[in-house]
């Protein structure tokens, strides 16, 4: 199961990679003076800060399942928090896009969460109707980010950005019926492995 968070985290960090907004000034004179290729200063910084928001996305995701799924007195801290990252992403998007994008991002990014928890108590009650329904539309929202994005810069792609949160949710649904079958062991990296090299391992 560990394994399948790391995946998670790094493609948090890709999505971040892919949709981090660069500053086009700032490229576009580099390239002037000769330095085609060269990522400036002020490139990189945003570039690191858009993948360590992302990669607390899968984190304090990931410390949400945990706790409401144990029924932890801290459930509400972590969503709290988790609540927050999807804030800090937004305002991130304010200064290239402005305010109304920022708060608009957030409020999808939000939804994405909001569903999230209603599709890990449906899974840990066993409805499997409503997980069902709340998987959809957590699939929807999904759609609902990526579109929004692809119409701000058209240097992101909507379906690889699509094809991106879809394996974020996959791999999350994976995680939690994994705590919920108390597979504490689950490990998709070594399993695949296994049964690519059979002979290896007999």
């Amino acid at each position: 199961m560990k394994s399948k968070f790391l995946i998670a985290a790094i493609l948090c960090a890709i999505v971040a990679a892919s949709s981090a907004p660069l500053r086009v000034q700032a490229i576009e004179m580099d390239h002037r003076h000769g330095h085609e290729g060269y990522a400036s200063p002020v490139a990189v910084k945003l570039k690191e800060d858009s993948r360590k928001l992302w990669m607390e996305h899968a984190l304090w995701t990931r410390n949400y399942i945990v706790s409401a799924l144990s029924g932890l007195e801290d459930k509400d801290v972590m969503l709290k928090r988790l609540l927050k990252n999807q804030q800090d992403i937004g305002d991130s998007f304010k200064p290239f896009y402005g305010e109304a994008v920022g708060n608009e991002l957030t409020v999808l990014l939000q939804e994405h969460i909001a569903i999230a928890g209603k599709l890990v108590g449906a899974l840990a009650s066993g409805n499997q109707a409503n997980a069902a329904k709340f998987n959809k539309e957590w699939h929807r929202n999904a759609d609902d980010i990526a579109a929004f994005l692809s119409k701000k810069n058209p240097n992101w792609s909507e379906k690889a950005l699509k094809d991106l949160l879809y394996v974020h949710l996959q791999l999350l649904s994976e995680d939690v019926m994994a705590r919920l079958q108390k597979n504490w062991d689950a490990d998709a990296l070594t399993e695949g492995i296994i049964k690519q090299f059979p002979q290896t391992f007999n």
